[in-house]
């Protein structure tokens, strides 16, 4: 029982959604809800295609500042390149002013202050190439990222444009449809009424002509009838009493000179 309960109740909910999907077409069918249904569309477009492109513009701008960094940190290599370069010469110089004494170089401060300084510009300039190095290839994935983005919001505006046609073609095909099935119904139901009304007033009439053509059968069949019946009761009714007066005596019997005929020439016998 609560099966066929449960059954009946989903019967119901079908019913009702079946109806309510009958309804929602309908209306859907509707040049102004078409239109309207492509412009929520065109809307929701628009706005994923505007993310997209502030995404895409933010890794564009990401971009342009690594490639500020980049030009900064090569602009410090090269300025570290020349002051390894010139503690270089610096300490040339100390050498020559020894003339070869490695002892006496290696305890001239001079060459103590460029021995550290170069080391120090060595290892800062290994680092900023390094980071030279990461900064290129950032900016090469983010080029190369950059540029498969801008194809595909190439696409998505072209789709949204072929969108925008269809919603023009998709609306006058709706109301092109729409006027073509109200004429039609308009003429179906002008012709239908019309040949209907004709049918019937035909079929009307011959009714009607069958109803008089069979009262007046009958009328003149029970005419006929009526006197028939009349003559007979007259007759019956005659010779009963033709009848009764031979019982009682009263039955006039034929003269005999009125029986014979009135022509008295005879032919003579032989």
């Amino acid at each position: 029982m609560f099966r066929a309960i449960g059954r009946y109740f989903r019967a119901i909910g079908y019913l009702l959604v079946g109806k309510i999907d009958s309804a929602r077409m309908a209306v859907s069918s509707s040049p102004d809800v078409v239109r309207a249904t492509y412009d929520n569309v065109i809307r929701g477009k628009r706005q994923q295609i505007q993310q997209y492109k502030d995404a895409v513009g933010a890794m564009i701008a990401q971009e342009e500042k690594k490639k500020g960094e980049l030009k900064r940190q090569s602009e410090e290599v090269a300025r570290l390149q020349q002051l390894r370069e010139g503690a270089t010469a610096m300490a040339r110089k100390v050498v020559e002013r020894h003339r070869g004494n490695i002892e006496a170089v290696k305890a001239d401060p001079d060459y103590v202050k460029c021995q550290n300084a170069f080391k120090d510009f060595k290892s800062t300039l290994e680092e900023k190439e390094a980071r030279c190095v990461e900064l290129e290839e950032d900016i090469k994935q983010i080029d190369t990222s950059v540029a498969g983005h801008k194809i595909q919001l190439q696409e998505f505006l072209r789709d949204l444009e072929k969108i925008g046609q269809e919603k023009h073609e998709a609306v006058a095909d709706m109301i092109t449809a729409k006027e073509e099935k109200e004429l039609a119904d308009m003429i179906s139901g002008i012709s239908e009424d019309r040949a209907s009304r004709e049918l019937q007033e035909m079929r009307d009439l011959r009714q009607k002509a069958r109803g008089v053509a069979q009262a007046s059968r009958e009328m003149a069949g029970l005419e006929s009838k009526r006197v028939e019946e009349e003559f007979l009761e007259y007759a019956t009714a005659s010779t009963a009493d033709n009848e009764f007066d031979a019982l009682i005596g009263l039955a006039q019997k034929p003269d005999r000179d009125e029986e014979e005929p009135k022509d008295k020439t005879r032919i003579p016998e032989a």
